[in-house]
């Protein structure tokens, strides 16, 4: 199963896809869409657009994840992150893909064991978890463990349907 986590931003976006073999992950690619600082919003939002439509395209993930947006203080920010946002999810959701959204404390939880690890921390266990990869930046990082976060709970979920019956 191929996953693309999603890392919302309005300046740069991160991404990162892997594949989900069970218990086994493996790297596919990493990098971030950046968009035009000095440019219009409207610009940089189908700048987002565009970048994002071209990796879901060369990469063709099955599903996708997106870390949810946390509050700032800026109430200006936040509405441009917002904005940034629904084009991350838009992106997948068009392509037909199922997106699943996650906490910044879930997927934390899920990649280091604790749900207010520091950024570095996080960093390190997607280096242990996928082994040998060059990751393009903090915002690609940050994608992958979405992606490893998702790949997780998708896994837990698929056991919980085969011991009642189901499949998903």
């Amino acid at each position: 199963m191929r996953l693309i986590g999603l890392d919302p931003g309005l300046r740069q976006t991160g991404w990162g896809v892997i594949e989900s073999d069970g218990n086994r992950l493996t790297h596919v690619a990493n990098g971030a869409v950046r968009t035009t600082a000095s440019a219009d919003l409207a610009v940089r939002l189908v700048e987002l657009h565009d970048g994002l439509l071209e990796i879901v395209q060369r990469y063709t993930p099955h599903e996708a994840a997106v870390e949810e947006t946390f509050v700032n203080k800026n109430p200006t920010s936040t509405l441009k992150l917002g904005q940034a946002r629904g084009i991350v999810m838009l992106v997948p959701a068009r392509a037909g893909l199922v997106v699943s959204e996650y906490t910044p404390n879930l997927i934390k939880k899920s990649v280091v064991g604790a749900g207010h690890a520091a950024k570095e921390q996080v960093q390190m266990m997607v280096q242990i978890l996928l082994p040998g990869i060059d990751i393009a930046s903090a915002d690609a990082a940050d994608a992958l463990a979405v992606a490893i976060c998702h790949a997780h709970h998708r896994a837990s979920a698929e056991v919980i349907l085969k011991a009642a019956g189901g499949a998903r």
